[in-house]
């Protein structure tokens, strides 16, 4: 994965379909993307070379390019509250 223009890219890696709960690519009149399922039980979370964070679970991987420092200065991007 590579950062383009800023923004961070993720990935998710699933050992079997079965673990897809929902992939919506029409999300009613928006163009928005929905995609939603279970990596199972969390096996461990870590930082990749200080630039991706991998979520490990028993039924798959989410990876997202997300350093520790941008966690640590999320407080100067704004939060909305649901």
């Amino acid at each position: 994965m590579e950062k383009t223009n800023g923004e961070s890219s993720f990935s998710i890696e699933l050992k079997a379909k079965e673990y897809i709960k929902t992939i919506n690519l029409t999300n009613g009149t928006s163009e928005s993307v929905l995609v939603e399922g279970t990596i199972g039980q969390l096996q461990y979370a870590q930082f990749v070379e200080g630039i991706m964070l991998e979520v490990v679970g028993k039924k798959g991987t989410l990876r997202i390019d997300l350093s520790p420092e941008q966690i640590k200065n999320q407080n100067r991007l704004e939060v909305k509250k649901q």
